[in-house]
């Protein structure tokens, strides 16, 4: 059985990996269309699979925003593996892509290990620093996993530490009032610092599970934003030992290739542990997912599929490959 058949089985098998499927068919619909009508538009052209074919898979995949340097290293690994299999046909390199496309993914961190889910703590607080420019969709995102979490029966609150934007605050305050999660802030032009401690001490008082914390997202002066952020980082662990439990860069998908700068600047400025990657069914070129993944080394740790509150799910590599391969093994 082809790989892609494997994952059409998987998430078909059961109603849970059906649900998640379909919301990652539904989210990536844009990429999807464009990137399976190229590819099946390739295949038809070629008949045998040879240089030419190749040269034009790298001009699809990279016009899917997949990475100058991580298509390099992909049509390398395909060119090998068809060459170790032996196949000729076209049509059977659709599923080495899509194979090549998962491992690229988990690279040579394992399979099991590389689809980690949030570092949550089991008995004792969990806090999460949301980082990222203006615009993004981090209050957003930080609204939507308080609601996540609050389902999930966690007793969470928010912190409203970016206290430089202009209605960054009063933004917050509307998600907590509509995910009915509490909010720790102090007023406009505050310090960032402070309010994140007033958040801790608050949430070691009312014995909280989770601790959201915002911060401000100025790119300005790189040298302003990582004294800042290691400010922040400093007061949590002088009060939490071990915490921050992750450091959460939010980026926006439709943004493309600028989304993988943002993500090399504040790596370079504070210890990102994962990405969120939000309006990735907004953009016809969600492959900046394995960009950042293989360029970077952090781990895609959640992505915005959609608008509604439930639209923000645990990042699944192979459910994102499944998704852009969704309308060829339909055709199948």
């Amino acid at each position: 059985m082809s790989f892609l058949n494997k994952l059409k089985e998987k998430f078909q098998s059961n109603q849970n990996n059906e649900e998640v499927s379909d919301k990652y068919k539904d989210g990536l619909s844009k990429t999807r269309k464009s990137f399976s009508e190229k590819i099946n538009d390739l295949v038809a052209r070629y008949r045998k699979v040879d240089e030419d074919f190749f040269e034009d898979l790298e001009e699809v995949l990279i016009g899917a925003d997949v990475g100058v340097s991580t298509v390099l290293d992909l049509i390398d690994e395909l060119k090998m593996e068809v060459k170790r299999r032996n196949i000729n046909d076209s049509k059977e390199v659709k599923s080495v892509i899509s194979e090549k496309l998962v491992d690229i993914y988990y690279g040579e961190d394992g399979k099991e290990e590389a689809a980690v889910g949030l570092n949550m703590q089991a008995d004792e607080l969990t806090v999460i620093l949301f980082v990222g420019v203006n615009g993004v969709g981090k209050t957003t995102t930080i609204g939507k996993l308080a609601h996540q979490l609050k389902s999930e029966g966690k007793k969470v609150l928010l912190t409203a530490g970016d206290t430089f934007r202009a209605g960054a605050i009063e933004q917050l305050s509307e998600w907590g009032k509509r995910v009915d999660v509490d909010v720790i802030k102090h007023s406009e032009g505050s310090d960032p610092a402070a309010v994140i401690y007033d958040g801790i001490q608050a949430a070691k008082s009312r014995q909280a599970d989770v601790l959201l914390c915002d911060t401000a997202g100025r790119l300005q002066n790189k040298v302003n934003l990582m004294n800042e952020l290691s400010k922040v980082k400093r007061v949590i662990e002088r009060e939490i030992p071990n915490a921050p439990h992750e450091v959460l860069l939010v980026l926006d998908a439709t943004t493309g290739q600028n989304a993988l700068s943002q993500a090399k600047t504040f790596s370079e400025a504070t210890d990102v542990s994962g990405i969120v990657l939000t309006k990735l069914d907004g953009t016809a070129k969600g492959g900046i997912v394995l960009a950042i993944r293989n360029e970077l080394g952090i781990p895609v740790k959640l992505v915005g599929l959609g608008e509604k509150v439930t639209d923000l799910q645990n990042f699944d590599p192979q459910a994102f490959v499944y998704g852009l391969f969704a309308d060829m093994l339909d055709d199948e």
